[in-house]
């Protein structure tokens, strides 16, 4: 399934152990999905571009201001006003024409979000709202398909991966409440732009791992990064009993 031009290409992961030549198949027949364009979109996007992830959907409504050029590393200054998810798309194609890569310009919800995300193999949340993430693991619990969730703001950041195919994976709602969250936005307390770069590249090797089967993905373990004193600390995390999304879906299913 792989040519003289894609072994060439991906030699550099081929010849890793345990991955080699099945691996690269499996990300070649990966579908994608990758909600959100900015700051962790776009190191996710350009990872799994580059390594090869067969078909990458880019979700993102939004348009490419210049305050966004700080961390938004798959934008120039010529991409002002462009659409998001249509230029990083673009960037992606360029780094990688082997590759299908289709942009949505418009936000999902309700049976178009359902719709994708069962249609992926793999969900990659990077966007930057708790109503998303909440959508997104509801459809990612519904359609049995593993998330891939990160966040970051001022200079902290997190990251997990929630796989509903594995009956003791938490999901995304037994680590958060969707009443009582105080939502902040970078633009009212700030983010430093190597952050979300560093968040954004981890998810992209959860990604890689959940699609090829090679390491330990983050399943039941929450990472936490303090980038200002170069902390990592990882908690454990068990799936709430009482949960309303995943709990509820189990005893129904």
């Amino acid at each position: 399934m792989l040519d003289d031009e894609e072994l060439l290409r991906y030699s550099r992961q081929i010849l890793l152990p345990n991955f080699d030549i099945n691996g690269q198949v499996r990300l070649k027949s990966a579908r994608v999905l990758i909600v959100g364009a900015g700051g962790l979109g776009c190191p996710v996007a350009l990872y799994l571009g580059a390594a090869g992830a067969g078909h990458l959907t880019i979700v993102d409504d939004d348009r490419i201001e210049l305050a966004n050029l700080q961390r938004q590393i798959a934008f120039d200054q010529h991409s002002l006003d462009s659409g998001k998810a249509e230029a990083l798309a673009a960037r992606v194609r360029n780094l990688n024409p082997d590759i299908s890569v289709v942009a949505i310009a418009s936000r999902l919800a309700d049976q178009q979000l359902e719709q994708q995300v069962a249609a992926a193999s793999l969900v990659i949340d990077c966007s930057d709202n708790f109503a998303t993430r909440f959508a997104l693991n509801r459809a990612s619990v519904a359609a049995s398909v593993p998330l891939v969730a990160g966040a970051a703001i001022r200079g902290e950041g997190q990251l997990s991966v929630y796989d509903p195919r594995d009956a003791a994976s938490p999901c995304y709602h037994c680590l958060y409440s969707e009443q009582g969250n105080e939502e902040l936005s970078c633009s009212q307390a700030g983010v430093i732009g190597p952050l979300v770069g560093m968040i954004g590249a981890c998810q992209a090797m959860e990604a890689i791992k959940v699609i090829t089967g090679v390491g330990k993905p983050l399943v039941g373990r929450l990472l936490l990064l303090d980038a200002w004193q170069m902390e990592w600390r990882e908690m454990k995390l068990a799936r709430d009993p009482g949960c309303p999304v995943c709990c509820q879906r189990q005893a129904t299913g």
